[in-house]
């Protein structure tokens, strides 16, 4: 036999060497689609089982600013004559609209105005509604329209739909407040994200 032409017992034919990269890169190629298509079906359920809608909607009504300042009278108790005290606030009246999209009862916890000031966003939490009919109470013929107050423990009815304002005070002057650069109003309630809500309607100040 020819050495030119001896044959190897441990040679593998080309051919067959060919094939079995084939079939292996067919794998390879399988794997990956199986993998991308795992991979789609795990951020689908991710989005749509993790990105619920929110339970409440709403929306800014109206928005109210009034500026309030007093002065004492100077004289005390005793009809003595004592030292004159000024006292500032601004008074944030906000009427929402909130409905309840959900299939269970939503509590209202909470209403906060949020103002962007010199120092930074100051939030003030509306006061009862005890007291923002106490305001109206206090000062006859006061600027600012008597709409409904909403209670801050009240249930929303899985469909329902409720109006109602609130009022947040703020120890400032009128000059500080309208240095600010923004407002706007976080709703919260038991057991769900917070709404943030932006008014869309011009804020009225008397």
């Amino acid at each position: 036999m020819s050495l030119l032409h001896q044959d190897d017992p441990n040679a593998t034919d080309d051919a067959a060497r060919g094939e079995e990269l084939t079939k292996g890169s067919s794998h390879l190629i399988i794997a990956g689609v199986v993998a991308a298509i795992a991979v789609s079906l795990a951020l689908g359920a991710y989005f749509v089982l993790g990105h619920k809608p929110p339970a409440v909607t709403g929306e800014v009504l109206s928005v109210w600013v009034h500026p309030h300042h007093t002065e004492t009278s100077g004289i005390d108790a005793n009809g003595d004559k004592a030292a004159v005290e000024t006292y500032d606030q601004v008074l944030v009246f906000y009427k929402l609209r909130l409905h309840n999209q959900s299939k269970e009862p939503v509590y209202l916890l909470k209403a906060t105005a949020n103002a962007t000031l010199a120092g930074g966003i100051q939030s003030n939490y509306a006061v009862p509604l005890l007291d923002y009919e106490r305001i109206f109470k206090a000062y006859e013929n006061f600027p600012v329209p008597h709409d409904k107050g909403l209670a801050l423990d009240t249930f929303i009815e899985p469909g329902q739909t409720i109006e109602g304002s609130f009022v947040s005070i703020y120890n400032m002057t009128k000059e500080q407040w309208d240095a600010n650069t923004g407002l706007d109003f976080t709703v919260s309630f038991r057991y769900h994200p917070n709404l943030q809500l932006t008014s869309q309607v011009p804020v009225t100040e008397r």
